[in-house]
């Protein structure tokens, strides 16, 4: 399959969704598995139908450095529990886009390399918008619910700490690997045994190969 068709039938899996609420779009998978380059593509598909898009990552909603790292920069434990500020994530962006919510949100709480909150105005969202929000972690059991369609991005470790170094290229590759060995990719393993998200997903994309990915659409829940 080319790119461009796996993005146009993903893109159709997710405009057929249709709520009296906002569509929220769970865009999942381990570090460097192709997730923000994908929301990123999607977005182009998606507003094809005409409808609202927003565009947000949980990057945007680190917890501040002294927390992330308070047990350890090298912390596997401390990436998959300490890193995000989940119940800021539903009371700004995800809750308010929900079936209950005033469709009023923010899709940002905190820049994670100045370490300091971010203040912004709230922007308001159709009622047939799509929200496309990349990140780790997403079907964790603190978001469960908050997900109207979840997407799986697969791709085994030794293809993503690769593109990890590669995409990090201003930093020296020794400790790229290391930091991925040590803090990532068992924080990964972490989150993979403890909520099995790609057993959860609506779909599956398989990233492995970037310019010919598999897609495996399952009926949403």
């Amino acid at each position: 399959m080319t790119r461009s068709d796996c993005l146009d039938q993903l893109a159709r899996a997710i405009t057929a969704v249709r709520l009296d609420h906002p569509t929220r779009v769970a865009i999942d998978g381990v570090d460097a598995a192709g997730k923000t380059s994908l929301a990123d593509e999607l977005v182009g598909y998606v507003a094809r139908a005409g409808r609202q898009v927003i565009r947000a990552s949980v990057d945007s909603f680190h917890r501040p450095r002294d927390v992330r790292y308070q047990r350890g920069v090298d912390s596997p434990d401390g990436y998959f529990f300490d890193s995000f500020d989940y119940a800021t994530l539903k009371t700004l962006l995800l809750d308010p886009l929900g079936p209950s919510g005033n469709r009023q949100f923010h899709t940002a709480a905190f820049d994670y390399r100045l370490n300091q909150p971010v203040t912004a105005a709230s922007k308001t969202a159709t009622a047939d918008a799509i929200l496309l929000f990349d990140g780790v972690f997403l079907q964790r059991t603190e978001l469960a619910g908050a997900w109207d369609f979840r997407i799986w991005v697969d791709a085994p470790f030794d293809v993503t700490v690769p593109r990890a170094v590669r995409r990090d290229a201003d930093e020296d590759e020794a400790s790229v690997v290391a930091r991925h060995r040590s803090r990532y990719v068992p924080g990964q393993v972490l989150y993979l045994n403890q909520c099995r998200p790609r057993e959860s997903a609506d779909v599956v994309v398989d990233n492995a190969d970037v310019n010919h990915p598999g897609l495996e659409v399952r009926s949403a829940t």
